[in-house]
């Protein structure tokens, strides 16, 4: 109520689980000409069976409501209902049972149940598991000592299964390698993919000579544990678009033009400057513009994160996004396009976006090391011998044995088996990563960030005086509230039917938006609404002031009310050795306030999403990981450029897809608990480095010496593997 979440893209299906999208318009129904509306609503809070029965049965009985249906999986709500519904109160509705609500446009996002990068992995995955199984059991035959024509026919078949499986399955390391290859780098894939062809082409070349030994088996070893760890890293990743495109949502399709011929509906990229828009309560401003006539309380959150609404009358100037509370605006266009406040924060997103890309991990890190290491050894191996014995094939045998038993499959796995298993557990308490690197980034913070309106507050106004305010005033004060949708006077209509007071009679009552409302009492005007209508002066800064009569003026504070957990995340932070640091668009005086609440000693107050985004940028700059969190539009590009950033699930969704992680629950203390589980982590990946380092300082010396056998290779590997999945798994 006290901060209003924007209409943002979404997508509804059924609880069957298919995808439907709908437009957000009146259409004819099929059989009579009554019209029909169609809306969808984000529903975040619902797990079970009970919570589709319940948000189902709510609507259901409201009325109007033709149908209301649940798609669990995406959290999304589905309602068809009688034309003139009203949207807002179908939200008031679902939240009487418990549940926060959001209304979405399905018309703009598009669902993608499933990642076709991570199904072809598995694909690949399944095929090398296969050819690696079927191999096994032809070496089997030859290590048991299998001669002669035995052993080449067991030869033979091994290239059958294993050349065209290896061509197939190594595909994803083959063409990374060349990628890397073309802009003279070095990546992990170079050493694997060298390892794999060099023990498949110099596998064959041996069958074809009838030598001894062949290398099939480990060639599809090697694909398969490294198919292993890459499908591991893919899976914690979220196929989430854009956080720009998400924003896209704001821009509605059709707007409402003035003209000479009275009003029409018009595509939003037919508007030009100067032309004439009319917006009405409930919907948001579809581009930048002066008010001509009418006047509302509009949500400027948009911008700056200001919880309060502000008055918006002939003259002022109002920005798309800006969310109408009361009343009806004739806008003139100021400007389209890309000059919009809009066009101007995507911009922002895809710099942030873009310029989060310079991360360097630490398996990348550990390649740019490892790979030139292992090529020059497997040179050494192969001139040593040559120098030793003339023999290439036996100096070549011994590069290749090098190349296989130093390939990283052990590396490969060490950073996606840990980041598998703490994203689990980091998810069952309630973190969800959406970002591979963000776990890496998670571990090394130094100094966090806290936007304050909706992330450390909740959406709603508290009234902070209650107790101090007499019945009477109440019950005038709820007759009043209950004929506006103002934030504040939502807020006071549910205190009075919570207590269960009896509503005043009040006659004549009349909003006046951007002011509040009027009525007659007892014989005398009475008025709820800003100070300066009322006839008083504003001492408190968040409030909103009845009039009785000319003697009596009652003041309802708010004050924010902080969500759970937050002076003890706060505490943690501080704890764990990062710098915290309080960010707002809001009121000086309310983050000056929330600041020595929670003992944070750096604030900034009244600050756009430009701001931000300079502030995130400084802060990364001065070493060390940078952690954001936030959940505005105006937080957007701040948390795409932050080293690491969080937004909780009440997030719009271009937020939450900004964001690297998604605080599932609304419990603040989860993000010192996730930073430290992220330091466990990075502990542990070290753990598997260093077990990656002994297998080597064990294996290298016998393949250089000649004593590494095909079997030995086979074994060394898997052995290796095996102990790092199994050290990962004690994140578990």
């Amino acid at each position: 109520m006290g901060k209003s979440e924007p209409a943002v893209a979404g997508a509804a299906g059924t609880s069957g689980g298919s995808v439907d999208r709908h437009p957000l318009r009146k259409s004819p129904s099929a059989g009579g000409g009554s019209g029909r509306q169609e809306f969808i609503f984000a529903v975040q809070d619902m797990h079970c069976a009970a919570c589709i029965s319940a948000v189902e049965n709510s609507l259901s009985k409201f009325p109007g409501v033709v149908s209301a249906r649940v798609n669990l999986t995406h959290r999304r709500v589905m309602v068809e209902a009688i034309g003139g519904t009203d949207a807002c109160a179908l939200v008031r509705q679902i939240e009487q049972v418990g549940y926060s609500a959001r209304r979405l446009d399905a018309s703009v996002v598009d669902f993608v149940s499933t990642d076709p990068e991570t199904q072809e992995l598995l694909v690949r995955l399944g095929v090398a598991g296969f050819g690696f199984a079927n191999v096994m059991i032809f070496s089997v035959v030859i290590w048991s000592g299998a001669e002669g024509t035995t052993r080449d026919l067991m030869h033979w078949l091994s290239a059958l299964v294993a050349v065209p499986i290896t061509c197939y399955s190594a595909q994803p390391f083959l063409f990374s390698a060349l990628r890397s290859l073309r802009r003279f780098r070095l990546n992990m894939d170079v050493p694997i993919s060298l390892a794999i062809l060099l023990a498949a082409g110099h596998s064959l070349f041996e069958t074809a000579l009838g030598g001894q030994h062949a290398y099939f088996e480990a060639a599809l070893a090697l694909t398969f544990f490294l198919l292993a760890g890459r499908y591991l890293d893919l899976h914690t990743r979220s196929s989430a678009r854009s956080a720009a495109q998400q924003l896209s949502a704001l821009e509605p399709d059709q707007v409402t033009v003035k003209g000479t011929h009275g009003e029409r509906e018009a595509p939003l990229s037919s508007v030009h400057k100067g032309q004439v828009i009319v917006v009405r309560a409930g919907d948001r401003i579809p581009l930048d513009g002066t008010v001509r006539s009418g006047s509302s309380d509009v949500d400027n959150s948009f911008l700056t994160g200001e919880s309060r609404p502000v008055p918006a009358t002939v003259g002022s100037a109002v920005a798309a996004g800006q969310f109408v509370h009361t009343g009806r605006l004739e806008v003139e266009v100021a400007c389209t396009g890309e000059d919009s406040s809009l066009r101007k924060l995507i911009r922002l997103i895809h710099l942030a976006e873009s310029a989060k890309s310079s991360y360097t991990g630490l398996a990348e890190r550990a390649a740019s090391v490892y790979a030139p290491a292992v090529h020059l050894l497997a040179l050494a191996g192969f001139s040593v011998w040559m120098y030793q014995t003339g023999d290439v094939r036996l100096s070549m045998n011994i590069a290749v044995a090098v190349l296989i038993i130093t390939c990283p499959c052990a590396l490969g796995l060490a950073v996606p088996a840990v980041s598998t298993a703490t994203v689990g557990r980091l998810f069952r308490s309630q973190l969800l990563i959406k970002d591979s690197d963000a776990l890496e980034r998670l571990a090394e913070v130094r100094t966090t960030v806290l936007d304050k309106t909706g992330t450390l507050t909740m959406n709603v106004p508290s009234l902070d005086n209650s107790k101090n305010i007499d019945d009477e005033a109440w019950s005038v004060a709820g007759a009043l509230a209950g004929a506006s949708r103002h934030p504040y006077a939502r807020a006071i209509h549910e205190h009075v039917q919570g207590r269960g007071i009896e509503v005043a009679e009040v006659r004549d009552v009349v909003e006046r938006p951007g002011l509040g409302v009027a009525g007659v009492w007892k014989g005398n005007q009475v008025k709820l609404g800003r100070a300066g209508w009322v006839g008083t002066k504003d001492n408190y800064g968040t409030a909103t002031f009845l009039r009785l009569d000319s003697e009596r003026i009652v003041a309802f504070r708010f004050v924010d009310q902080l969500r759970s957990g937050v002076q003890e995340c706060v505490e943690e932070l501080h704890s764990l050795g990062s710098e915290v640091i309080l960010l707002s668009g809001d009121a000086d005086r309310a983050v000056r306030e929330m600041a020595t609440r929670l003992n944070v000693r750096q604030w900034h107050a009244e600050a756009l999403p430009e701001d931000k985004l300079d502030m995130i940028r400084k802060y990364t700059m001065r070493g060390g990981s940078t952690l954001m969190v936030g959940d505005g539009l105006n937080d957007a590009a701040a948390l795409a450029l932050a080293d690491v950033s969080i937004a909780p699930s009440s997030a719009i969704d271009a937020t939450r897809v900004s964001a690297g992680i998604v605080l599932v629950g609304g419990d603040l203390k989860r993000i010192p608990e996730g930073i430290k589980l992220a330091r466990l982590a990075k502990r542990r990946i070290l753990e598997n480095f260093a077990i990656a380092a002994c297998y080597n300082a064990v294996a290298v010396p016998l393949a250089l010496a000649g004593i590494a056998t095909p079997l030995m290779a086979a074994i060394a590997m898997s052995t290796s593997s095996i102990a790092v999945t199994l050290n990962s798994m004690r994140m578990r």
